[in-house]
C-alpha cells in the first residue's frame, strides 16, 4: 500500500513545464476558472477540452492527466468528456486563510507528444462562518466623571470569511447611555468602540449589562454576540500612561520559549491603590495568546510558543495598563518576525525515464521541481549534479528543471549512472537537499564480435576418426542480450576449390570445429580457412578469424625399398670378386618412408643370409659390406634378406632380398648369372654365360626404369586431373599440399648408379648424391652426366615423392 501511495503521489506532483527534444510543442497559456467553496465532490468545473481546443479522443490516447502542486490533487479530468471535476469539497479558509484571493494552480499534461497547459481555479468564498467573540463576557470599568463622548475600544470579533462575507458592523443593545461605533484598523479589520452618550452617576446606576453583536455581510448575514458588563467606578483622577504609544520590535523566528520580546512601561501619578499598574493583553486573539505572554507587573513580553515566519510575518498586539482605581491606558506593540534559514530545499520528482538507449544524446531523463519555504536569500536555490557525468541540468521554468544527456553514452563503458541532484539555498548557513536517482543504459548493437585471437592453429593427427573435435574458436561481444548472442560459420574458400563443408564443420553456438573425415598427412600437411562470428543485433555485425589446421603424421607407411627393386620383374644381382678384402662395399640398400620426422627414420639389419658370417649391413645407411675374406668354400650365389625398419610407434618394417655372386673377376658393370655352373662344363662356357647374363640384366634394368618413369608420369597426370575436389580416395586438392619443406626430403637429390672399372678393388658405388638442389620434375628422372656412370636417378619431393634417409 505504501508503494501504491508513493506512485499516486508521484503522479500528482507538480510538472509546470517540460522541455525535451522529443516534445513537439509546449503551450504556456493558462486558463482560468472559478468554483465556490464547499461544492460537492464530483461537481462540474469546466470543459477544458472545449476551452483548450483539444480533441476528446486525444485525451485518452495521450493519457491526459492533472498535475498539481504539492501532494494533494483537488481536481481530476474526465478523459471521456473533457470535463474538469472536483475531487473533494474545497474549504477556502483551509486553503488560503484570510487571503482575499484564493487560487489553486495546476497543469493539464498530455503525452506523446508531450504538451501541458497551465490552469488556475479561483475558489470563491461563501458565508459559512459566523463572527465569534473570543471573550463572551467583558467587564468595563468606567469612572463616573468620564466625559460624554468618550470612546472605549472593545474586543474585535473574529470572522475567517473574506470580502462581504467577513465582519462588517457592530451593534449594541438599546440603552440611552451608550452607542457603538465600527472602526477599521490599518489591516482592514473592524473593531468596535463603545461611546458614552450620557454622563454617568454611580449613585443612580452603578452598572450596565449590554449585549454587543457582530454582523457579517453575507446573505443571509451571520452574527456573533458577547456580553459587556459596565461598572461605574468612583473618580480616579489619573489614568496610566505609556511612555510611548507604539512599540516596534524584531525577533527571529524559531526563538526559544521564554525569549524576551520587549518591555512596555506606563506611569500613573495617583498614589496608593490608584497608582498600582497591571499590564495585560487587550482583547488579544488566541493566536497571540498562544505565541506570547506578558508579565503583569514588569511589562515584559516573552515568547510562549513557536514563531514561524512562513506562517505569519508580524503581530500587532494591544497592551493595557490598568491602575487600582480602574483607569487604564493602552499602547500597541508591533512584532516583526525575522526569517531564519530553517527550511531545507525540497525536490519533487515528476518523471524519470530509465533505461535510456546508449548513443542517444540530448534525451530527457528526469523532470523535477524544487522549493524552499524561506524568503529572500534563504529561499533562493542553486541546483546542481556531479561534474563528471554525461548529463546536464536545464532550467525550464522558475524552479523547474529537466535532466538531459549531454552526449552519446556507451553502455559497454558504463551501464548505469548514480546521479545525485543537490539543491542548496543561499542562506547563512546554507541548507541543502540531495536526491539520488539511478539511470540505466540500455544496449544498442554497436560492437561487433571480437575473436580472442586473430588467428588460430589447431593440430589433428592423421587417420583421425570422423566427427573429431579438433579445436574451438571463441568471440566475445561487448554488447548485451540478443546483441551479444554470437553464432559461427565457415566462410567459403576464396578460390572455390575447397569444399570445406565436406570435411570441416563448426558448431554454430559454441565455435567447436570438427573434422568430418580422416586426414592424410602424406596428401596434405596443413590448410587454412576463415571463420565468421555474427551477433544477433539489427543490423548484424560480424568479424572474421583465420584458422590454420596442421595435420600431424602417424606412422602409417611402411618403408619402401628403392634399390634393389623388389617387383620381381628384373631381379638385381650384385657381384663380389673373391679377392675382395674385409669391409668391401658390396651394395647399398636404398629405402624411403612416406612418413615424416621420427616415423621416417630408417634403420637396416641383416635378417637372413646364406652365409651369415660373410656379410654385414650398416644399420644407419644400409651399406652391405664383407666382414671377412672370401674363401673357396663360400658358395658362389649368396642370398641376403635385409630388414628395413622405421622408428615410429609402433615401428613398421619391410624386407629387401639381395642376390650376391662371388666371382673371380668381371669386365661389365652388371651381369646376371642364372644358375651355378656345373663342374663338368669348360671354363670358357662359364665366362660366356656370365657375359650374356650381365648384358641381359643391364637391358632389363634400363627397360624397367623407363617403364617405371612412364607409369609415374601417367599417374601424376591422372592425379592432377582429379585434383580440384576431395574424392573418396582421401587426396586433398593440390593447392593445399605442404610446400614448406617440412618433410624428410625437402630438396631434389640426384644419385648416380654406376660401376667403376679399372680400380684396384672394383668398388661398387650406388646412389651417390651429386646434385642436392636440382628442381624436381617427377618422381624419377633420367639425368645425363659426363661421368662414366650409365644412368643417374633423381628423387624429388613433388606431390608423389617419398622421404628418404640421407647418407653421407
Amino acid at each position: 500500500m505504501e508503494a501504491k501511495g508513493e506512485t499516486i503521489r508521484l503522479i500528482r506532483q507538480v510538472a509546470f513545464l517540460i522541455i525535451s527534444f522529443n516534445v513537439s510543442e509546449v503551450v504556456s497559456d493558462s486558463v482560468r476558472y472559478s468554483v465556490l467553496e464547499e461544492s460537492e465532490s464530483g461537481s462540474f468545473v469546466a470543459n477544458v477540452a472545449k476551452d483548450l481546443g483539444l480533441n476528446i479522443r486525444d485525451l485518452s490516447a495521450r493519457e491526459a492527466r492533472i498535475v498539481s502542486k504539492g501532494d494533494k490533487s483537488y481536481f481530476h479530468l474526465n478523459r471521456q468528456t473533457g470535463d474538469l471535476l472536483l475531487n473533494e469539497k474545497l474549504d477556502r479558509e483551509v486553503l488560503c486563510g484570510q487571503k482575499e484571493r484564493c487560487v489553486v494552480n495546476f497543469q493539464i499534461l498530455l503525452e506523446n507528444p508531450l504538451e501541458f497547459y497551465g490552469a488556475e481555479v479561483s475558489v470563491g468564498d461563501i458565508n459559512d462562518n459566523s463572527p465569534v467573540f473570543l471573550d463572551k463576557e467583558v467587564t468595563l470599568n468606567i469612572p463616573e466623571n468620564t466625559p460624554v463622548g468618550t470612546e472605549f475600544k472593545m474586543q474585535s470579533a473574529q470572522d475567517i470569511d473574506v470580502g462581504n462575507n467577513s465582519l462588517q458592523a457592530y451593534s449594541i443593545s438599546s440603552t440611552s447611555y451608550f452607542h457603538i461605533n465600527t472602526r477599521s484598523r490599518s489591516d482592514g479589520r473592524k473593531f468596535p468602540e463603545l461611546v458614552l452618550d450620557k454622563a454617568l452617576d454611580r449613585e443612580q446606576q452603578a452598572e450596565f449589562h449590554l449585549t454587543i453583536t457582530a454582523l457579517d455581510g453575507g446573505s443571509p448575514p451571520r452574527s456573533g454576540t458577547a456580553e459587556i458588563h459596565v461598572l461605574v467606578v468612583d473618580i480616579n483622577d489619573n489614568a496610566p500612561e505609556f511612555t510611548q504609544p507604539r512599540y516596534e520590535v524584531q525577533i527571529p523566528e524559531n526563538s526559544p520559549a521564554g525569549s524576551l520580546v520587549s518591555i512596555v512601561s506606563a506611569q500613573d501619578f495617583d498614589a496608593g491603590n490608584y497608582g498600582e499598574i497591571k499590564y495585560t493583553f487587550f482583547h488579544a486573539s488566541e493566536e497571540i495568546r498562544n505565541s506570547f505572554k506578558i508579565n503583569p507587573v514588569s511589562g515584559e513580553i516573552r515568547v510562549r510558543g513557536k514563531l514561524d515566519f512562513e506562517f505569519r510575518q508580524s503581530y500587532e498586539i494591544e497592551i493595557e495598563a490598568r491602575d487600582g482605581g480602574g483607569l487604564s491606558g493602552k499602547c500597541t506593540l508591533l512584532v516583526q518576525v525575522i526569517d531564519e534559514n530553517d527550511n531545507s530545499p525540497t525536490i519533487s520528482m515528476s518523471s524519470i525515464t530509465s533505461p535510456i538507449p546508449e548513443n542517444s544524446p540530448e534525451t530527457v531523463v528526469a523532470l523535477f521541481s524544487i522549493r524552499d519555504l524561506d524568503s529572500g536569500d534563504n529561499g533562493k536555490m542553486v541546483c546542481s549534479i556531479q561534474d563528471d557525468l554525461p548529463f546536464l541540468l536545464k532550467q525550464t521554468f522558475e524552479n523547474f528543471y529537466t535532466l538531459v544527456t549531454d552526449r552519446a553514452l556507451d553502455r559497454e563503458g558504463q551501464s548505469e549512472y548514480n546521479i545525485t541532484i543537490t539543491v542548496t539555498d543561499l542562506g547563512s548557513p546554507s541548507l541543502k537537499t540531495e536526491q539520488n536517482i539511478t539511470v540505466l543504459i540500455s544496449d544498442v548493437n554497436d560492437n561487433p564480435p571480437v575473436f580472442n585471437q586473430t588467428s588460430y592453429t589447431f593440430y589433428v593427427r592423421e587417420n583421425n576418426s570422423p566427427a573429431l573435435l579438433i579445436g574451438s574458436v571463441h568471440a566475445m561481444d561487448r554488447d548485451s542480450g540478443q546483441n551479444a548472442s554470437v553464432t559461427y560459420s565457415l566462410l567459403p574458400s576464396e578460390t572455390g576449390e575447397l569444399p570445406l563443408p565436406s570435411f570441416i564443420s563448426i558448431n554454430l553456438d559454441n565455435g567447436n570445429l570438427y573434422a568430418l573425415r580422416s586426414m592424410d598427412y602424406e596428401a596434405i600437411r596443413e590448410f587454412q580457412f576463415e571463420v565468421r562470428a555474427v551477433d544477433g543485433g539489427s543490423p548484424v555485425l560480424s568479424s572474421q578469424a583465420m584458422v590454420r589446421v596442421v595435420v600431424l603424421d602417424d606412422n602409417d607407411n611402411s618403408p619402401f625399398v628403392l634399390y634393389p627393386l623388389q617387383n620381381g620383374t628384373a631381379p638385381c644381382n650384385d657381384l663380389v670378386p673373391r679377392w675382395a678384402e674385409a669391409g668391401y662395399l658390396v651394395t647399398k640398400v636404398v629405402a624411403v618412408d612416406a612418413d615424416s620426422a621420427q616415423n621416417s627414420w630408417l634403420s637396416f639389419q641383416l635378417l637372413k643370409a646364406t652365409d651369415p658370417g660373410l656379410f654385414s649391413v650398416w644399420s644407419h645407411n644400409g651399406e652391405v659390406r664383407t666382414t671377412r675374406l672370401i674363401t673357396d668354400r663360400d658358395a658362389i650365389k649368396q642370398r641376403l634378406i635385409v630388414l628395413v625398419k622405421d622408428h615410429g610407434e609402433p615401428p613398421l618394417s619391410t624386407s629387401a632380398t639381395l642376390h650376391v655372386f662371388l666371382v673371380d673377376g668381371f669386365s661389365e658393370p652388371y651381369l646376371r648369372l642364372p644358375e651355378l655352373p656345373r663342374e663338368d662344363e669348360p671354363e670358357d662356357s662359364l665366362t660366356m654365360y656370365l657375359v650374356i647374363a650381365l648384358a641381359s640384366i643391364s637391358f632389363l634394368f634400363l627397360f624397367s626404369v623407363i617403364v617405371f618413369i612412364v607409369v609415374k608420369l601417367w599417374s601424376r597426370r591422372k592425379e592432377h586431373a582429379d585434383a580440384p575436389s576431395l574424392g573418396t580416395d582421401g587426396h586433398f586438392p593440390g593447392h593445399l599440399v605442404d610446400v614448406n619443406g617440412t618433410g624428410t626430403l625437402s630438396h631434389s637429390y640426384h644419385y648416380e648408379v654406376c660401376l667403376t672399372t679399372g680400380s684396384g678393388n672394383n668398388e661398387f658405388q650406388f646412389l651417390k648424391p651429386v646434385i642436392p638442389s636440382l628442381p624436381a620434375q617427377g618422381a624419377f628422372q633420367d639425368v645425363q652426366d659426363s661421368s662414366p656412370c650409365r644412368q643417374s636417378l633423381v628423387l624429388s619431393n613433388g606431390p608423389e615423392s617419398f622421404p628418404v634417409q640421407n647418407w653421407p
